[in-house]
């Protein structure tokens, strides 16, 4: 935060501390979703659903598909409800990334049904009644006979009912009137949907229900009052705290003016500050001669119009004031610097102001004081779904630049690894998980291979089928066997000794199958390689769905080798080698050599064999590997 202009911290043991406060208000067994929508009102959607999720939190809400995909795309699990109206040209991403539609209208539902079908698969949804919100929703006089018709329809399943209220905060009668249409609506039912909910953050604290198994809980997670009656109600503190630093020092004499179109003139001299702010970074323009900032402790008023990109403070009553000394905008714990009250100065939103505010402001994430995240100046998270190749190509190796600031190592990385799954979009993208390699070394009884172990070898993964056949390929040195590393239907690859001939006496299969079937295989031998064909009628049946194979083989490995390698070529989930030596050897060592999270996985070691696995949903990047040293 140092050479930053702006930034905002996010206190995310603050938000926990009001999700605390806020369950305090809830009988038991009532489950919480939170609000995420506007990038969880400009707080970060990802962050704060990865802490309300560890906060028990089982249910996310947000406006739109994209907002949820992204959430998906980031790795959040939970389910995420679309609150608002979704159009019909959304459905199948909708379905594609596990999401859960708000329905108002027949038609929607109809054809969220009609396309449901087509596909052979069901989907959860919940409806929308307008209860005197007057937006979105089914209208309460037309709920049953229209959650009839939905009800009926083939391959939807009503997993919950809600309404929203108007204004919970600070009108009890008209709060009241929406409750009792939402209940006479549900009594009314012949089934009970599984999650009934109407309660917003304020209805939480004003207005409980008996019948409600589910709430949905926005503003007063963010520390922010929606009515300053709550305040005596509950205990909150503001997550969010635009900060800035003094960017010049100047003096206006007594009749000259600051900022645009004079509207402030100086009634005597003083002095004053200039902020690298302004309303393109999300600072209102309304806070014009209103606005309120902390500098040293104190509140210093803001002077003239509030500008694109700079803001002037009078700070003639500090002392002892710098350039770059560090400003509060919004958030703290000042009251004068609380969104709502910020707002309250032009008779603003505070949800508007959180949305807007720090656009060009990289923003930290908190946790008991210590910065533990962070996310980027104009930051643009999407899921690209209209981006053409190339230019997507081009981001992403010039994101990877700018974040590593290395461009021979970009390059690298670009395109050894990342071209593979992006720019080759004809290969489809397949990966290896529960990747089990066992290597066991015996003694060989022929005096002929008096100087070799004999190698007993079993594979077995899970993976896409992509063919009705696969290879398996030997070769006698590592130039020959490189091509097989380059194709994607070879599965299986070993390299023999080179004082071997190319015959099935030192490199055969005893056994391939797929899903318990066992294959026929066929050997072709030429150009220094044995190619092994491995194939079966039943996998044409198989073929794009994911299945499990086990290659088993025999060979020998020369005794004064000194070392076996093991390389994992294809993006893998999950891995565990063994390496068996039955007291044959002594002082066997593992050394990894992993990329990815962990560089570090777990060795054991037993008397007679040594293993190294990594965690089962652990992500292991291609040529990764490990050797075994005796």
């Amino acid at each position: 935060m140092q050479n930053d202009r702006s930034w905002t911290e996010i206190n995310l043991t603050n938000f926990e501390h009001n999700l605390k406060e806020l369950r305090n208000f809830l009988s038991p067994g009532i489950e919480i979703m939170q609000i995420v929508k506007a990038d969880a009102y400009g707080h970060g959607a990802f962050q704060i659903a990865e802490r309300a999720v560890k906060c028990g939190v089982t249910f996310l809400g947000v406006a739109n598909v994209d907002e949820g995909m992204l959430l998906r795309y980031q790795g959040i699990e939970i389910p995420i409800l679309i609150l608002s109206p979704s159009l019909e040209n959304e459905i199948e991403r909708i379905i594609g990334s596990g999401l859960t539609p708000s329905v108002s209208t027949v038609d929607f539902a109809e054809k969220l049904g009609n396309y449901t079908k087509s596909k052979d698969i069901r989907i959860k949804i919940h409806i929308n009644i307008d209860t005197g919100m007057g937006r979105s929703g089914i209208y309460a006089k037309e709920a049953i006979e229209i959650i009839k018709k939905i009800r009926n329809l083939e391959n939807l399943e009503i997993e919950g009912i809600f309404s929203h209220y108007s204004a919970s905060e600070n009108d009890q009668k008209y709060t009241q009137d929406q409750l009792k249409k939402f209940k006479q609506i549900l009594s009314q039912l012949d089934f009970s949907p599984e999650y009934t909910h109407i309660s917003n953050s304020s209805a939480v604290i004003t207005s409980k229900d008996d019948f409600s198994n589910l709430v949905r809980i926005g503003l007063l997670s963010y520390g922010v009052y929606s009515d300053k009656s709550l305040e005596e109600k509950v205990n909150l503190k503001p997550v969010m705290t635009f900060k800035s630093r003094i960017s010049q020092i100047k003096i206006a004499d007594k009749g000259e003016s600051i900022g645009y179109n004079r509207t402030y003139i100086a009634s005597k001299k003083i002095k004053y500050a200039i902020l690298p702010v302004g309303y393109a970074d999300g600072y209102d323009f309304m806070l014009s001669n209103k606005g309120k900032v902390l500098i040293k402790e104190k509140i210093c008023n803001i002077v003239g119009k509030v500008s694109m990109d700079m803001i002037a403070v009078d700070v003639s009553n500090l002392n002892k004031i710098d350039v770059n000394d560090k400003v509060i905008l919004l958030g703290d714990e000042n009251s004068n610097l609380r969104a709502e009250n910020l707002t309250g100065l032009f008779n603003g939103s505070s949800y508007e102001i959180l949305c807007q505010v720090g656009r060009r402001a990289k923003r930290y994430y908190k946790d008991n004081g210590k910065i533990i995240d962070s996310s980027p100046l104009l930051r643009r998270d999407f899921v690209s779904t209209d981006y053409s190749d190339e230019k997507l190509n081009f981001i992403i190796e010039t994101a990877i630049e700018q974040r590593l600031q290395s461009k021979e190592i970009a390059n690298l990385i670009y395109s050894d690894v990342l071209k593979r799954f992006f720019a080759e979009r004809d290969k489809e993208i397949c990966y290896r998980n529960n990747f089990v390699h066992t290597i066991e070394f015996k003694e060989t009884k022929s005096a002929f291979l008096k100087d070799y172990f004999l190698v007993n070898t079993t594979l077995t993964f899970n993976k896409k089928l992509q063919n009705d056949y696969f290879y398996v390929a030997c070769a006698k040195n590592e130039n020959l066997l490189e091509k097989y590393f380059l194709r994607k239907d070879v599965e299986y690859r070993w390299l023999l000794d080179n004082n071997f001939d190319l015959e099935t006496e030192f490199f055969d299969i005893t056994s391939v199958k797929i899903n318990e079937i066992e294959l026929y295989n066929d050997i072709k031998i030429s150009g220094g390689c044995i190619e092994i064909r491995c194939y079966h009628q039943k996998l044409k049946e198989l073929v794009g769905k994911e299945v499990n194979f086990s290659i088993s083989t025999r060979t020998y490995y020369p005794q004064s080798s000194h070392q076996l390698s093991v390389y994992i070529i294809e993006m893998t989930q999950g891995v565990n080698i063994e390496f068996i030596f039955n007291k044959l050897l002594q002082k066997v060592e593992a050394v990894p050599i992993f990329s990815g999270r962990n560089k570090f996985p777990q060795i054991e070691n037993k008397k007679d064999s040594i293993s190294i696995s990594s965690q089962k949903d652990e992500w292991i990047f291609p040529n990764s590997g490990v050797v075994f040293v005796y």
